[in-house]
Formats: C-alpha cells, structure tokens, sequence
C-alpha cells in the first residue's frame, strides 16, 4: 500500500498595516536602533490596530486568502488547526472563530497552545488526519497578537515582539512529498523563565494582578537565550541525523524568529550557510506561532518541488521541536 503523507499545497501570510520601527520604540522606551538590531536583528515589527480586533482577525485574513489562492471552497474544509498563544477569549476557541469567518461550515477546529513552537505542534499534529485518511483539507495556522500582551514600558520584550499569521494547506500526497518526521518536546520545568503570570486560573484577573502588570509577556532573557541556543540547535541536528541528511541535502532551514543570534546558532550546528537559511525577523520580529509560516509565505517564489526543508522551534514552557518535509510543488509569488 502506497503510503500517505501530509503534504503542504499552498501557503498564504497576513500582517498587519502598521509598522512599528525601532526609531519609535525608542520614543517609548529607553532603547535605540543599534540597541536591538545588534541584540535582536529586529528593525520593525507590525502591530494590529482597530477596536476589538484579535487574533482571528489576522488568521482569517490569511485562512481565506490561501482558500482563494489554492482554489479550495470554505466548505471542503474539514479541520481547522489554531496554533496561537493570544487568543481572542478563553473560551470559545479561537479556530471556531476563524472557521465561522471564513465560511468553513463543514469543518472542526480547536486551538493548540504550545508558545513558540504551537505551529509545529499544530502541523505534526494536522498530519496525522491526513495521514490516517480520514480527512482531505487540514488547514494549520500560526497567529498572534503579542501586542495585546508586551509592556511598551519593558525594554527587554517590547522590542522583540510583533503580531501577525501564516496558514498552510495540507492535502493528501502518495509520491513522496509532504512531512516526514517530526521530533517534539515539553519540559514544564522552564515554566517560570517565560511566561504570562496572571489571567489564568491558578491567578485570575483582579484589580491586584493588573496593578502589578502581570497580564504581560515575562521573561528571563538570559536564560531563555541559553536554552534555546541549545536545544533549538540540538533538535535540528537530530531530525537531519535521524533522516540520514546531511547539510547538502537541506535546501533550507525554517527557524523560528525568535532571535537572528539563535537562528544563526542553529545554522551552524545544522553546518547549514546562510544562504539556506529562512530570516525575516528584521520586517516582522517574533510573531510567536506566525513566524515559520510567515518565513514560508515570504519565501515561496525560492521553493522548488522536491526541496528538503527543516523547521525549527523553541518557545516558552518550555517547548521545542523540529520537523522534515519535502515540499511539495514550485513556488509562486505570493
């Protein structure tokens, strides 16, 4: 029996119209251009503006631009996959909202919250109904809101941070394209280096919590940068060891933008240039679960049928992973 795999058919981004530079942040907050270029790689970063506008927002906008894109009506959608660390309420999830937007009548969908990573954990994770042949159109989006959720009075988060979404379509495929492999972890015991410390159910919003600005993105920047220098890289290196790759098999990385510093950590490990390397990090910072499908839409026109492809992730949890795919079609100009 020839085996099914999960391949991506089509990839559209959305980001919002307002670009926030480093020259205004540093209006806001005590930091300056070279500061968070030499630190981050970051020159701007796009912010949602507009009353009671979400994450769903942006996801839809993307969701319904890769359906007209790829030729797909709303309703032969079965499932929606939302990858996101903002969603527009606690309940319900956000993926309802989007599939109620886009008109996806005849599909299912539930959220995936898994920081930084949420996208790989989605995609991993929407192949396997592909995989198992129960449905024919997942679709798996990345979106986030960071600005509903960094301090513009914290200099160490408010520069990396910005908002955006990537969908991705993934299809049937019995000619040996599509994902592969995917290695995935959690270890809960980085909880406390980054986090969000109230608004959930062990601290409940009140007057106090809000007072106290714990309703914002927390980090502990050294230690996160450590940890995620390390098993960023180490997981990339593993998944092309255990698929046999070597650096000139790889046609590109896909790295979470997390830091242009970690990404080019990762890349040296892998023995990958940076030349095969996916960065936009300086146009849109980290958009958390947006960045990797972000980085795709960016660079589609440069895919080519058959290329190797390994994406990267680390988030907050902490969260990690990365996956192997042979992508499946020749760009086109997004």
């Amino acid at each position: 029996m020839t085996k099914i795999r999960a391949a991506i058919r089509g990839i559209q981004g959305y980001v919002p119209e307002y670009v926030l530079t480093n020259e205004e942040l540093s209006t806001m907050v005590d930091t300056n251009d070279e500061w968070i270029t030499t630190r981050t790689g970051i020159k701007e970063r796009r912010i949602l503006k507009g009353e009671g506008k979400g994450t769903s927002h942006m996801a839809a906008e993307a969701v319904s631009k890769l359906l007209q894109k790829t030729g797909v009506a709303p309703e032969e959608v079965d499932l929606i996959i939302c990858a996101t660390t903002t969603p527009d309420f606690v309940f319900p999830a956000t993926a309802n909202l989007i599939a109620d937007m886009v008109g996806a009548r005849h599909a299912f969908g539930y959220d995936v919250q898994a920081a930084c990573s949420g996208f790989l954990f989605s995609l991993a994770t929407g192949a396997q109904f592909i995989e198992t042949g129960r449905y024919q159109k997942v679709i798996v989006v990345g979106a986030d809101k960071m600005s509903s959720i960094v301090d513009y009075e914290d200099r160490t988060t408010c520069v990396i941070f910005g908002d955006g979404a990537g969908a991705v379509l993934l299809e049937p495929d019995t000619e040996g394209f599509g994902l592969f492999d995917a290695i995935l972890h959690s270890d809960g015991a980085g909880a406390a280096h980054l986090y969000q410390k109230a608004g959930g159910s062990r601290r409940p919003p009140s007057q106090e919590t809000v007072a106290a600005r714990e309703h914002y993105v927390y980090q502990e920047g050294a230690t996160v940068f450590k940890f995620a220098v390390t098993n960023m890289a180490e997981v990339a290196a593993e998944i092309m060891s255990k698929n046999h790759l070597t650096s000139n098999d790889v046609a590109w990385l896909v790295p979470h933008q997390a830091n242009k510093r970690i990404i080019e950590a990762t890349a040296q490990r892998m023995g990958v240039g940076l030349d095969k390397v996916m960065i936009n990090i300086q146009r849109y910072g980290n958009t958390t679960n947006a960045t990797i499908p972000l980085c795709l839409w960016d660079y589609e026109s440069k895919l080519k049928k058959g290329d190797n492809l390994v994406l990267a992730a680390f988030g907050g949890g902490f969260t990690w992973g990365a996956i192997y795919l042979k992508w499946a079609y020749d760009g086109t100009p997004s």
